[in-house]
């Protein structure tokens, strides 16, 4: 089963898609929220893609919502947001929703989008779908056992 990874904005929340293994994550696509568009909303918008996916054949096990936190771990301004969006999630879907500590993530997806593209302009556009697959694969990593052997987490 795949797992979708939601690096939840303000303006703008990237999408990620695991494969079928759950070893590897990818950009997916970035859903952009309207001013003042409330969030039931784009929980809507989000399930539309999951419902999409399914329909090309590819079933979601898992939705991984990134959870920001300071660097210290802390929770900031945003960290209410999100988790009151993961709780709509959960009663709009019967996939289970998880959530995966985010801190540096969208840094890493900027570090990785410059090395490939040198516009500032187009690595914007990408870096939510980008940050959403790097809190993925975290959240991927974190469930294989020390033994490589895929985990029944989700």
């Amino acid at each position: 089963m795949r797992a979708l990874g939601i690096d939840y904005g303000g303006r703008r929340i990237g999408l990620a898609v695991s494969d079928p293994t759950g070893l590897l994550a990818r950009p997916l696509s970035t859903v952009t929220r309207a001013p003042g568009e409330p969030d039931e909303a784009v929980a809507r918008a989000v399930l539309q893609v999951v419902a999409d996916l399914e329909r090309e054949g590819e079933p979601i096990g898992a939705i991984v919502i990134g959870l920001p936190r300071r660097l210290d771990g802390t929770p900031n301004e945003q960290t209410p947001r999100v988790l009151a969006f993961a709780d709509l999630l959960r009663t709009l879907t019967t996939i289970p929703v998880e959530l995966q500590d985010e801190r540096l993530t969208s840094r890493e997806a900027e570090s990785r989008l410059a090395l490939r593209e040198k516009d500032w302009r187009r690595r914007k556009a990408q870096l939510d779908a980008a940050a959403a697959a790097v809190m993925l694969q975290d959240f991927l990593d974190a469930r294989r056992t020390p033994e490589g052997a895929d985990s029944d987490a989700y």
